[in-house]
């Protein structure tokens, strides 16, 4: 344990000044008291010498001891407010609130509703963030009870040390601290002082195969339990001993596994051995079937050791003949007595309308799985046999062989030619077809005129307008073919194309130019040959180009068409410390452009915001100017002395001008100011005072370490107040980051007599 002497060997843990550190432990040691009482288990400590906040305070009882005090019963409260000094900031205990609820530090276990020990009206979060918890001692009112409060309060430190030892309780048990000792709070299947004996389950018949960790047939002993081959377990396979002394359950036992009951085949018989009861493992089962069926499985099954038997159960079946199908364009009549084609079974064949049937009309199925006689066959009727026509095709579907009974003939002509007479025939029933067959005659086109302003020239192979018979068109001189020069009759009797018409020569079509006007004169037809088209354009715009176009007979016109151009102004430039933006509705810097100008930050625009290009090509007025703004002049007359900066002018916008004072004098206020774009300065100017003082500053500054000695012991209570009230908030931050700073004082107290130490 350290103390304040050791402390003052070594002032830089005070996280301050060497010489203002010495001083305070020099000032310190004249109140420093060590209080110490130990026993052999659970302690309380506290430092008398100073007050930390909650945080300090924790590292200072984790650095020494074990934690913040944790209190476990009123009995504890009790001796803690009998044996522990009244003091006016009272103790922090180690007890926080961490995500709303209230918990131990130490354990970090929450606060339970039995445990707590709130003063009247808290805790109540008064002023808020009160996260941590002081103990009232000796207090007139409340003694021994909490009140919430803020963590960076400064209070004494309540610590204390721990009885309980990593090999306490056999490690079987939770250790649970108390005044002078600590007990023994056993886990589940131990018990005993120190929880040293293991609770035991009665022994089990040898067979089963155990594990017994902590002692045979004791808490945590496993069995496990397995049957021979073809039996299996009557309850669970694996007991285990709990803290009762109790098995999970009763042991179980070994029946013999058993299969699913058979039942004896349809037209069949069964004959089963069994060994360990009816339909159980290795039970065996041999099947028969009456005369006049056969099995259609295995012959024996047997029972296995999963329960399972060896294959299906066999069927009796009737002895089956081969399976009999129509015939084809015929019909099949059966009567079955065991079965789809099974022994007795009789069938009768019929032929449909236009077929004649050849072979036996009835068979049956006998004992040998054989039919009496082949099954017949249906056979068409057929019809006289036919030839192509003359310039044509014959194209036939033969369902049931070469013209007979539903044969189709379809007749088609050669390519130009169509035909006279039915399409298609048929072959009936009767052995007759549907109709005469047909001729092919040559096919007709529609007949042509020469077009209007044209000539028409056509040649015949066929006869007039027939198939391959063409025809070619020309045109007048001044007019073109619009449609194909040649056209051919096809097959289907159409041309390949339409007629052509002869037109007048076409120019490409003219628009009006933007911001411009098109007139035109049309002879033959809109932009036709000869056609005249003459241009004009808007206010504000010039034609660029011819002003009258003509069409000519080779389909264009005499010259370019010409444009509507914008009249243009000069070019604008940014003004100096400005921007320039314009809207240029046709082109840059055309008519009707528009030229917006603003100034930069601090930058003030002269003449007019906006200007336009008109139609005679001037702008609406003089581009402006950008002027600096300026801020009010400043004067400094001793004792202030002012520099000032003007990097665009006296005192203007980004002037900036800094203040100091003359020896003797501290300056009151900002040290710079600056000239703003809303021509305010940045601040007020600053005063000069008159320093004070300056005796201490110098006692502080130039003294040795003797002499501070000496000053300190003749410093009033009030000098020393001073001196501590000038320490700054770093220096504190400094102490909480090193708690060990002031461990000089510690109180370590029980039930028995005090020592002082110094």
């Amino acid at each position: 344990m350290g103390s304040a002497v050791g402390l003052c060997s070594s002032p830089r843990a005070w996280g301050c000044d060497w010489n203002i550190a010495r001083l305070l432990c020099f000032a310190a040691i004249s109140w420093v008291l060590m209080t110490q009482m130990e026993v052999g288990a659970w302690t309380y400590h506290y430092g008398d010498k100073s007050d930390y906040s909650w945080e300090v305070a924790r590292n200072f009882c984790r650095s020494f001891y074990t934690d913040l005090v944790a209190i476990q019963n009123q009995r504890e409260i009790a001796y803690l407010n009998s044996v522990l000094p009244h003091h006016r900031t009272y103790y922090w205990i180690g007890i926080r609130k961490i995500n709303n609820v209230w918990t131990w530090v130490g354990t970090s276990k929450a606060l339970t509703k039995e445990a707590e020990n709130w003063a009247s009206r808290e805790p109540n979060n008064k002023g808020r963030n009160q996260d941590c918890v002081e103990m009232y001692i000796k207090r007139d009112n409340d003694a021994g009870r909490w009140n919430d409060e803020r963590c960076q309060k400064k209070k004494r430190a309540l610590c204390y040390q721990a009885s309980c030892q990593s090999s306490s309780c056999s490690q079987r048990g939770d250790c649970v601290e108390t005044i002078g000792n600590y007990t023994c709070d056993c886990y589940p299947g131990f018990y005993g002082l120190e929880c040293e004996h293991v609770v035991r389950c009665k022994n089990l018949d040898p067979g089963p195969d155990c594990s017994h960790p902590l002692g045979e047939y004791s808490y945590n002993s496993t069995c496990k339990f397995l049957c021979q081959e073809g039996f299996e377990l009557q309850g669970l396979d694996t007991l285990q001993c709990l803290e009762s002394g109790n098995w999970t359950a009763e042991a179980p036992e070994c029946a013999a596994l058993k299969c699913p009951v058979l039942a004896t085949p349809g037209r069949g018989q069964l004959n089963c051995t069994n060994w360990h009861g009816d339909f159980t493992y290795n039970s065996t089962c041999a099947f028969s079937c009456e005369t006049g069926f056969v099995r259609n499985g295995s012959e024996t099954l047997e029972c296995t050791a999963l329960g399972q038997w060896t294959g299906h159960p066999p069927h009796c079946e009737a002895v089956k003949c081969p399976v009999l199908d129509s015939p084809d364009r015929g019909q099949l009549n059966c009567t079955h007595r065991h079965g789809d084609f099974t022994y007795n079974s009789t069938c009768a064949f019929s032929c449909e309308t236009g077929f004649v049937r050849n072979g036996s009309e009835t068979l049956e199925c006998t004992a040998l799985g054989q039919w009496t006689g082949h099954p017949p066959r249906c056979e068409a009727v057929k019809c006289p046999v036919l030839d192509s026509p003359d310039r044509g095709q014959l194209n036939c579907t033969h369902r049931h062989g070469d013209f007979t009974y539903n044969s189709t003939c379809a007749f088609s002509c050669e390519m130009g030619f169509v035909r006279n007479g039915s399409e298609t025939l048929e072959c009936t029933a009767l052995g007759q077809w549907t109709g005469h067959p047909p001729r092919c005659e040559a096919v007709k086109c529609p007949v042509l005129d020469s077009p209007d302003r044209g000539q028409l020239n056509c040649t015949h192979r066929h006869g007039d307008f027939t198939y391959n018979s063409t025809c070619a068109f020309s045109c007048e001189t001044g007019f073109v073919r619009n449609g194909s020069e040649t056209l051919e009759c096809t097959a289907l009797g159409q041309w390949t194309e339409h007629p052509p018409r002869c037109e007048a020569v076409k120019c490409p079509v003219l628009d009006s130019p933007g911001r411009g006007q098109l007139k035109c004169t049309h002879w033959h037809g809109d932009f036709t040959y000869n056609s005249t088209c003459a241009f004009s354009c808007e206010t504000g715009f010039v034609r660029n180009g011819s002003e009258m176009l003509e069409c000519t007979a080779l389909g264009q016109w005499s010259d370019h068409p010409p444009l509507c151009e914008a009249v243009m102004c000069p070019g604008l430039a940014a003004p100096g410390r400005g921007r320039l933006n314009c809207t240029h509705w046709y082109g840059d810097f055309a008519y009707n452009s528009t030229c917006a100008f603003s100034c930069e930050t601090g930058f003030v625009r002269n003449g007019s915001e906006t200007v336009e290009c008109t139609a005679l090509g001037q702008w609406t007025g003089s581009p402006p100017l950008c002027e600096v703004m300026r801020c009010p002049k400043l004067r400094g007359l001793e004792p202030i002395l002012m520099n000032c900066s003007h990097p665009l002018g006296s005192f203007s916008y980004g002037s900036v001008c800094r203040f100091r004072c003359t020896q003797g004098y501290f300056l009151n206020g900002t040290s710079r100011v600056r000239c703003q774009p809303d021509a305010h300065w940045s601040d007020k100017m600053p005063t000069c005072q008159e320093e004070a003082a300056p005796y201490f500053k110098q006692v502080l500054l130039y003294m040795g370490g003797g002499a501070v000695a000496l000053v300190a012991l003749l410093l009033t209570g009030m000098l020393i107040a001073l001196l501590i009230k000038r320490l700054s908030d770093k220096e504190e931050e400094k102490t909480l980051l090193n708690p060990t700073s002031d461990l000089g004082v510690t109180g370590v107290f029980t039930n028995a007599t005090f020592d002082s130490n110094l």
